[in-house]
């Protein structure tokens, strides 16, 4: 069964860059540089895309030459754009990374600024036909005040990708600043987590989210595997051994991969080890974004 789900966030032109020998501080060094399609939501609403569910993609795109490249990208996908808008006289999100010998991210630049054009009022125009989803995802490259807007206004099951330690930050000022959400999952790094919930250890940082407002709430660990918990469980899965090739989209692909294991009704866990089958195949790509996602079943 289809379902249809709604996407909000970033979408951003990648230029990946990959160490052919290693890294020298403030030196150059032989590699391989690839333009590709990024952004947290974009890779979500891409993945969701090949494990076959319909859709809605609500960004803003640039109307500069890497806008026109994004916006014919995700047509062609395809995704449902008709909640997006394309900003007159701005750039389009960048997102430069260097992967090391290993494709470990040694370093990154995001140039989102446009992100800021999604606000409550661009939301609340949108709100009804976002709401006619089985489940809506969105990044916290949106700001505080429009995820806050979300957590008051979103009838259907709402998940949150913390993107960042930094901006995981606007996940705490959005529930100070609105009612808690009807129904809300968060998916953080190890990183993220323990800085939303000022401690050191991972399980007190899922108690503290959920004490929050979550109702479920995944953290990744990278080769550790993934803790995911509710209040009445908490369980770590083990994560799938891989010989990886890039590390950027990894954990955009587990969520994708979690919501649609939720969506279609699997258990919190099942949805967890759904999400690291989806982010084993992504280690395995050099783009952000690996097709053969496709090929996944429950």
């Amino acid at each position: 069964m289809r379902h249809t789900i709604s996407v909000i966030g970033g979408a951003n032109i990648d230029i990946s860059a990959h160490l052919t020998a290693n890294y020298v501080h403030a030196d150059s060094i032989p590699g391989h540089v690839a333009l590709g399609y990024g952004g947290v939501a974009r890779n979500i609403a891409h993945n969701l895309a090949l494990l076959a569910n319909d859709v809605k993609f609500i960004t803003v795109f640039g109307d500069d030459v890497f806008g026109n490249l994004c916006y014919d990208y995700c047509q062609r996908i395809p995704l449902d754009l008709s909640l997006s808008e394309r900003i007159a006289d701005s750039r389009n999100g960048l997102y430069l990374c260097i992967n090391d010998l290993s494709g470990d991210m040694v370093a990154a630049v995001a140039d989102t600024d446009i992100i800021n054009h999604i606000t409550p009022d661009f939301l609340r125009s949108r709100m009804v036909r976002i709401n006619d989803s089985s489940a809506v995802v969105a990044d916290a490259n949106l700001s505080a005040e429009a995820l806050a807007y979300l957590f008051q206004s979103c009838e259907a099951p709402l998940m949150i990708d913390a993107v960042s330690t930094n901006k995981a930050m606007r996940i705490v000022d959005a529930f100070n600043c609105s009612l808690k959400p009807r129904q809300l999952t968060l998916k953080l790094n190890k990183a993220e987590a323990l800085a939303i919930a000022e401690c050191t250890e991972i399980e007190n940082a899922a108690s503290v989210l959920l004490n929050m407002g979550a109702q479920q709430v995944f953290i990744t660990l990278g080769a550790e595997g993934v803790l995911c918990c509710d209040a009445s469980s908490s369980e770590l899965i083990p994560a799938i051994a891989t010989s990886v090739i890039n590390t950027t989209g990894a954990g955009d692909a587990f969520l994708a991969g979690a919501v649609h294991a939720l969506v279609g009704g699997m258990t919190l866990s099942d949805a967890a080890r759904f999400g690291q089958k989806t982010a084993h195949v992504t280690l395995q790509s050099r783009q952000a974004v690996n097709p053969e996602i496709s090929k996944l079943i429950f």
